[in-house]
């Protein structure tokens, strides 16, 4: 897990302008030509310590926002609290002067000093808060970046392996035995063919689309498997039809039917089960294990493509179960509203 990146001003900033209101405020008494020194280093030392209990007080209060809270506004309430805070911290260093330096009159140093330093954590409140949210819109873009990027890659890698080239040859080649035999049922096998590339094309840049959409592309992927194949393989749906208008991203199920092929033996012997159904807040597909003696070449990246467009998009992952008999991935089901 990548470490989260905080807000951080420099210490030397925050000493070194703290140092700087203290000579600021010193500059008046020393100008005249009689001062008391002892009130002059005192009034510094209190000025530059609340300057400094207000940088830190500020930094360590500021609040966690989301990135769908970025700009939700200025709250008035910290700015409220931070003044009462500071308020009773500056009551409490002008009282310590007070019994360090016994000839001043109480009230109006206390006064001077509380005006001060309400003028002090009012700036130094906008100033750290101007500088957090332009920090925080910044994180906001470069996050935004990075998934524009990873989602270019994804579409990338899925419309490489939504056109394999082993299935287009296999594809082929089924149509050429078909052909060759005379099968009644090529022109319809030719068609899902077309029905097929037709869906990659115009779906292969979305986000997401309806899962009734996406078990059209499904129905017409096991088609031709079922050419091929035949009764080497078996696909049982059960899924509630109330899941038909909720969102997926496009050729989940196709890739997953896909993975579920390219791992396990599939034969009349031995025929490959997969079931896709409803389970609470999940789409589960889930096949019987037989492994091939002589396992595909693969990447690895099919699971793995799939659950970061789950995560880019929903900020979940898919839930994968391997086991010794069976294989079963879990989809989050998607809903318009929660996407939007």
């Amino acid at each position: 897990m990548k470490k989260r990146q905080t807000f951080k001003i420099s210490g030397r900033i925050i000493w070194l302008s703290s140092l700087f209101l203290g000579v600021i405020v010193s500059l008046p008494s020393l100008i005249q030509h009689q001062f008391n020194i002892y009130e002059t280093i005192a009034n510094s030392v209190i000025t530059f310590v609340f300057s400094l209990f207000v940088w830190y007080y500020n930094i360590f209060t500021l609040p966690v926002y989301t990135s769908q809270e970025v700009n939700r506004g200025f709250a008035v309430y910290p700015l409220i609290k931070n003044l009462v805070v500071g308020l009773v911290v500056m009551f409490l260093l002008s009282y310590l002067q007070q019994q360090l330096l016994t000839h001043l009159n109480f009230g109006p140093v206390m006064l001077m000093f509380e005006v001060r330093g309400v003028l002090i954590n009012l700036t130094f409140y906008m100033f750290i808060h101007l500088l957090y949210q332009t920090y925080q819109n910044q994180r906001v873009s470069i996050e935004l970046e990075r998934t524009r990027m990873d989602n270019l890659a994804a579409q990338f890698e899925l419309l490489r392996q939504q056109v394999n080239p082993h299935f287009l040859f296999n594809t082929l080649n089924t149509l050429k035995y078909m052909v060759e035999d005379k099968d009644e049922n090529t022109v319809d096998f030719i068609l899902k063919l077309s029905d097929f590339y037709r869906f990659t094309l115009e779906n292969r840049k979305m986000d997401l689309i309806r899962f009734s959409e996406e078990m059209k592309i499904l129905m017409a992927y096991l088609f031709l498997l079922k050419a091929r194949f035949e009764e080497g393989i078996e696909v049982d749906i059960q899924v509630q039809d109330s899941h038909d208008q909720s969102m997926i991203p496009p050729f989940t199920l196709q890739l997953l039917v896909e993975n579920c092929i390219k791992h396990n033996i599939v034969s009349l012997d031995k025929p490959l089960r997969i079931a896709i159904y409803s389970e609470e807040n999940y789409i589960v597909v889930k096949n019987n294990i037989q492994p091939k003696i002589t396992p595909e070449s693969s990447t690895g990246i099919g699971l793995d493509n799939i659950n970061e467009r789950y995560y880019h998009l929903l900020n979940k992952n898919i839930v994968i179960t391997p086991g010794t008999e069976t294989f079963v991935v879990k989809l989050p089901i998607i809903h318009e509203d929660t996407h939007n």
